[in-house]
């Protein structure tokens, strides 16, 4: 099938099937579409609906973004995960307004920006800018590792570089736009991971994969290894105020820039933690351990709950500790389970 064949049969297929009417598809700009694409990485499309929605409102242009407090981007990005990706669209946000406040329109020049990589840039210049560049996310290389049965993880550098030769050969020079968002969607709505509707797509019959029998087995996965297990215990401290003790944990690093409780690998770690800062514990209440993966550990966490009589208002380095109360933590930007664990908390008091 010839690249103009694949381009008609594909946009009419789009046209006809295609959707149209998801909210980063109205009112095209490039923040949008830079917005929808870094939020997309990771995370499928029904989740990211709400988020997307909420975030648009709150911070309709890049120069909102870059006039709020990091706080209430992490907020409004908790539960999302991956949160590299919002520190990266914050710090993105800001160089843009510093130069002007218009996004660059040069597939270097985006790619120079913190988390812009060359797909989302293709996409940015693509959807809302006009112009001809391939893209290659994930749905994509599903489809062209099917379509020209390319064997090889997608994520190793060599496979990586035939897809985007083919995804390159494949860009129109027209309706360019309209194609990226079709070639997306072919491969979110069709050319799924598991249970493709092979007999509703429009490319199927030149599909090399489906001809070899080899739709399950492509796009290659990547080798799957143990994952590593960390062991935590989460102090959730408690004052007579109602009050619980946060920390902002590190800008890098898994839940960077969020708040969360004060961790230790160990109790004695942590009676020698509250020994050194003062605070006099009542009893210590352990909960049952629970886990949250990411995609390279798992974390098992044992939440110890305790109260004190004499919390001590001190501040640690760059005021990374500061008392709480229940009511305001919905304000901040939380880990998924530090907030579920918080709710939890407040539900059995």
């Amino acid at each position: 099938m010839s690249p103009e064949q694949l381009q008609q049969q594909l946009l009419t297929w789009f046209d006809e099937h295609g959707r149209k009417d998801l909210p980063w598809q109205q009112d095209i700009t490039p923040y949008r579409v830079w917005l929808s694409e870094v939020m997309l990485q990771q995370t499928q499309v029904t989740s990211v609906i709400a988020y997307f929605n909420r975030f648009i409102t709150r911070f309709p242009t890049v120069q909102a973004l870059a006039a709020a407090d990091l706080d209430e981007v992490l907020q409004h990005w908790a539960g999302l995960g991956y949160y590299a990706r919002a520190r990266n669209l914050y710090k993105t946000a800001h160089i843009i307004t510093d130069h002007g406040g218009e996004f660059p329109q040069t597939l270097t020049e985006l790619t120079d920006l913190p988390g812009i990589g060359r797909s989302t840039a293709g996409a940015i210049l693509s959807i809302a800018c006009g112009q001809s560049q391939p893209i290659l996310d994930g749905n994509v290389k599903r489809v062209f590792a099917r379509f020209h049965a390319i064997h090889g993880w997608p994520g190793e550098s060599k496979t990586a570089s035939q897809l985007w030769t083919i995804s390159t050969q494949y860009t129109p020079q027209k309706r360019n736009g309209d194609y990226t968002q079709a070639i997306m969607d072919l491969g979110a709505t069709l050319c799924t991971r598991s249970k493709p509707k092979c007999e509703s797509c429009p490319i199927a019959s030149n599909c090399q994969a489906r001809e070899l029998g080899l739709i399950n087995q492509l796009p290659t996965p990547k080798e799957r290894k143990a994952l590593p297990v960390k062991q935590l215990y989460l102090l959730l401290l408690q004052d007579d105020q109602q009050r619980i003790l946060l920390e902002r944990r590190p800008p890098s690093g898994i839940w960077g820039g969020l708040w969360s409780l004060p961790e230790f690998t160990d109790q004695q770690q942590l009676k020698d933690w509250c020994l050194q800062h003062g605070y006099l514990l009542n009893q210590i209440n352990t909960f049952p351990s629970q886990r949250h993966s990411f995609s390279h550990f798992h974390l098992d966490y044992t939440p110890l709950i305790a109260t004190t009589q004499n919390p001590i208002n001190y501040v640690m380095e760059a005021d990374r500790a500061v008392w709480y109360k229940t009511s305001e933590i919905k304000l901040l930007g939380l880990p998924a389970p530090i907030k579920h664990l918080l709710q939890q908390h407040h539900t059995e008091d």
